[in-house]
């Protein structure tokens, strides 16, 4: 049987779709489309497949072999190395450190990405039928996905090629050699920088902390409401508040990354339980 790339809809009603228990039962048309506008899954698309995965496989086993990739020595309990580098699927974990609370670069952010992921067909729901998740009807899928991948590249990049001894930042045209002194510029919380340039007390100064990270969340999820109405009608209470709650979430790295380089910021929001 061939394998169709288009909606399953009903050739009487064209607004009309089917779910794949229908298709399953023969209950509905697999395409609107006649037979000489479909094409069978195998050899059309199959075989361009094949060939995909030949030449990825082709360029995974070239590239190591013109890189050289060697193998390091064998890890010794009297030397530790400067810097102490994780594999390169782990750098982006451990740039992140340097930016957010250990608990939250280790744990909490690597646990909402998977979580994330795995919510994603509950949230991004395909309202035509199967098959139909192209680019025009699914934008902000699509950038949203890229952003969060680039981003991690990033981190990804800068600690492999960017990071040196004493993990400080170093250029390549930098002598990696040699060590570069610490930032002559302290890190300070945000909270003790409203304390001292406004008097306020420690706790009052904590407190504006919390209001500012939750007026964080509140415009991030109050924009879309007010100007993409469409958007939130689209997606319901429920789901437009999960999805909007991983976006901010996910904002909220490079917004951190960003005061924490422009302004020397540390900590964000300063709780019992963690640091942002």
């Amino acid at each position: 049987m061939a394998d169709q790339t288009h909606a399953p809809v009903s050739p009487r009603d064209p607004k009309k779709t089917y779910g794949l228990a229908e298709l399953v039962r023969g209950k509905a048309p697999s395409s609107a489309r006649p037979p000489e506008e479909t094409v069978f899954s195998w050899p059309d698309l199959v075989y361009v497949e094949f060939l995909a995965m030949l030449f990825a496989t082709v360029v995974l086993i070239v590239l190591p072999l013109l890189s050289g990739a060697p193998l390091e020595e064998s890890a010794s309990a009297d030397t530790t190395p400067n810097p102490m580098k994780a594999p390169w699927y782990f750098l982006g974990l451990q740039e992140l450190l340097v930016f957010f609370d250990p608990w939250l670069a280790g744990v909490v952010l690597p646990g909402l990405i998977i979580v994330g992921l795995m919510v994603v067909p509950y949230i991004d729901i395909n309202p035509k039928g199967i098959g139909q998740y192209n680019y025009t009807e699914r934008k902000f899928a699509v950038w949203t996905f890229c952003f969060g991948l680039a981003l991690w590249y990033i981190f990804i990049v800068v600690g492999v090629y960017l990071r040196g001894l004493d993990w400080q930042w170093y250029w390549p045209w930098d002598n990696w050699s040699l060590h570069k002194e610490a930032s002559s510029v302290s890190l300070i919380d945000l909270e003790v920088i409203m304390a001292q340039k406004f008097g306020m007390a420690q706790t009052t100064a904590n407190l504006l902390t919390y209001l500012i990270t939750g007026a964080f969340y509140a415009i991030g999820f109050t924009i879309p409401f007010l100007f993409f109405r469409k958007f939130y009608e689209a997606l319901g209470f429920v789901r437009y508040n999960l999805m909007m709650f991983f976006f901010m979430t996910m904002m909220l790295v490079p917004f951190k990354v960003m005061i924490r380089l422009v302004f020397n910021i540390k900590y964000m929001l300063i709780t019992p339980f963690f640091k942002i």
